[in-house]
Parts: structure tokens; sequence; C-alpha cells
């Protein structure tokens, strides 16, 4: 392991040299006060990577110069020792929580404060090494972003005689709102306001749970065999384990059966839907109700091409290792899955549409994009009732 770059910052300069002497790696440079040390790191280009401060009464306050060398390129990982004659547990608590790693006071056993040093120094570059991995913020690609601010606003100039028509035939036929807004999850979960042509009687969504048992996705469900993973297969071979949960006792075979019933009819679709009105109807399969959510690729909320966002009692399913995947990918007006599936819908079932979202995410680029947009078209006038 090579030495690394420290600093002892007080007036004893053999603290240095037995934790040096301890540490074996650790090369710490010795300045007499705060001031000099602040002097000299804002000069250096070096990656500073632990610094020990024997606080001195009328010195820096231990905090203060923590949060200072935490704001530097040079100290962005490194370790921060605190030596306190008068420490207590309160001030230790303080000094924890603003950029100090750890607080001794004198006498002092240099073994085992070079052992905290290295532990906390490990532990620091894995958690940065953690978070540059796992953790990103998804951005739209520009050409992409372009290309939906130009589409969406060619696309509302072009049609916005159909949709003020579209809307007094709607007004005309039921009472209500012309608009329907709903809660939708996006990308990376990002839950925003989403907006359709009113195809439906008003109070629509408080009959779902009435016509569950007339979804087609959980039709379709019962006649296709489950995948199951192999890890879940050896546990639901160990039938009658027992679980325990807020609600009680369960058999762990009957909640990994619940569990995948429950992510298989995630998605809810009612074929001949009585809550329909009759332009709803029409403008459902004409794809004409989707037209206002052309404001939401304006806003940002969507793109022209992507991932139907999901309502949130669909999106809530969907949330294992597996299947989060096609969050990563943008929401969309149209998409894979209505080109390829769109006609045959009542044949889909929700593990299929599922693929197909999850293989959007991992390969939709723009040149794709636009031979979706080409098939969505073909698309738009079906015979089928969805």
């Amino acid at each position: 392991m090579e030495n690394y770059q420290g600093a002892y910052i007080g007036p004893d300069p053999k603290i240095a040299q037995n934790l040096s002497k301890q540490t074996e790696h650790a090369d710490l440079q010795c300045y007499r006060n705060t001031l000099n040390f602040i002097q000299s790191i804002k000069n250096s280009k070096a990656n500073w990577e632990l610094i020990v401060y024997d606080y001195q009464p009328g010195e820096m306050e231990p905090e203060v110069l923590a949060q200072m060398v935490r704001n530097t390129a040079t100290f962005k990982n490194g370790v921060f020792i605190l030596f306190d004659q008068l420490t207590n547990k309160e001030k230790n608590q303080k000094y924890l929580k603003n950029g100090i790693d750890d607080v001794f006071t004198f006498p002092a056993d240099y073994a085992s404060i070079a052992s905290r040093i290295e532990f906390i120094r490990k532990l620091n570059r894995k958690e940065s090494q953690y978070h540059k991995k796992d953790f990103f913020e998804y951005k739209l690609p520009l050409s992409k972003r372009l290309f939906d601010l130009f589409f969406a606003s060619l696309a509302l100039l072009f049609l916005s005689p159909l949709m003020l028509i579209t809307a007094l035939l709607i007004r005309l036929e039921s009472r209500g709102s012309v608009f329907y807004i709903s809660k939708r999850v996006g990308t990376g979960y990002k839950v925003f306001d989403f907006y359709k042509f009113r195809s439906m009687k008003l109070n629509a969504d408080t009959q779902i749970q009435d016509l569950k048992k007339e979804n087609q996705y959980a039709k379709n469900s019962e006649k296709t065999e489950v995948q199951t993973h192999p890890a879940e297969k050896n546990k639901e071979n160990l039938a009658g384990v027992p679980l325990f949960s807020d609600d009680g006792i369960v058999c762990e075979k009957e909640f990994l059966q619940s569990k995948n019933k429950e992510s298989q009819t995630a998605f809810v679709k009612i074929h001949r839907d009585p809550r329909i009105t009759r332009v709803g109807r029409f403008i459902r399969n004409t794809s004409i109700d989707e037209l206002p959510q052309l404001i939401n690729i304006i806003k940002g909320d969507m793109s022209i091409v992507g991932n139907r966002p999901l309502p949130l009692y669909e999106a809530e399913q969907i949330t294992s290792d597996r299947l989060i995947e096609r969050f990563i990918a943008p929401a969309g007006l149209t998409g894979l899955w209505q080109v390829e599936k769109r006609a045959k819908s009542s044949q889909m079932s929700p593990e299929e549409r599922k693929a197909l979202d999850i293989e959007y995410a991992r390969t939709f680029n723009f040149w794709r994009d636009l031979k979706l947009i080409l098939r969505t078209f073909t698309a738009l006038f079906q015979s089928e009732d969805v």
C-alpha cells in the first residue's frame, strides 16, 4: 500500500510521529496552528487523506475547520480525527454531525487510533465507489428532447381544430370536465399530472374494484404459467414455513403465490368497459383521447416514444429488481408494446407487456424511435375495442 499524505495540527509533533509509526502508510506533516495549515492546503494540489487536529483553546473551532476542509476538492473523502481534552457526550455528537469522523482524548492509545483511521479510510472509499456506481440522475438525450419539442409543438398546431371538435363532442354527450387528469408514474418513478380527453362517465375510477374480475390481464395470467426464479422455487418447496407480518403469521408458500399473482395482474384493462361513453369509444379506438399528452411532452413529463406511464396502483406492483428496469426508459406517448401488440391486446399477457417495456428500456435510441413512430400510425385505427 502506498503512503498517503496527512496533516497534524497542534503543538506536539511527537503525536504525529507516534501515529505515523502505527499507521505505517501515513505521511503526516506538522502545523503548529490552523492558520499555517489553511494557507498550506490552499496552495497545495495534493490529495489530503488524513487530518489530525489537536484542538487548543483559542484556535479555530473543530467543526468549523472540518467543514472548511470538507468543502475542498483535496479532502473529499479524507479522515478527520480530533483530539480534545474537554470533550463530553454532547460535544462529541455535535462534532460527529459536522464532518469529524472520531474524537479522542489523552492519554492516547496510538495503535487503536491508527486502526480506527484505517477502518474509516476503507469505509469512505467503499461508500464513494458505491454512490458512483449505483446512483445516477436520468437525463433525456438532447437529440430526443429537441425532437420531442419540435414534433409536439408542430402536432399541437395542426391538430388544434380536431382537439377543439373533440372537446365540444365530449361536452355535448355528458356533463363534466373535457379533460381527464390523473397521477401517473413515469421515468425514475417520477409522479406527474397526466392529461387525456375524458372517454368515460363521471366517477369511473370508483368502479374499478367492481370490474376487476373482468380484467383481461388477470384472465390471461390464469392461462399463462408464471416463470419463477430458481431461488423462489426453492422457497416454495418450504411449504409450511411461517412468515411473520403485521397481519399475523402466514405460510411462506402461500405468501409467494399471492405476491406472484398480485404482480401478474398489476395492469388493468377491461374488455368492452361499460364505463366508456360513445364518443369515448371512438376517440379511444382512434387514439384521439391521447392528444392532450402533447402538453405533457412539452412540459418534459413524457417523450414522444417511451414506456407508457402507469397509474399509481399499477406502478406500486412493479418494484422488483427485475421489473423496475422499465422505469429507466423515458415515459412515452407511444412505445414498443403498443405497435407490437396493440391490435392483439386481448391476447397479450402482462408478462409480455413487461418484457417489451424492459426491452425498450435496454435498447432505445433515436433511429429506433423514428421507426416506432412510423409504425404507430398503422396501429391507430384498429378493429378491436381496447
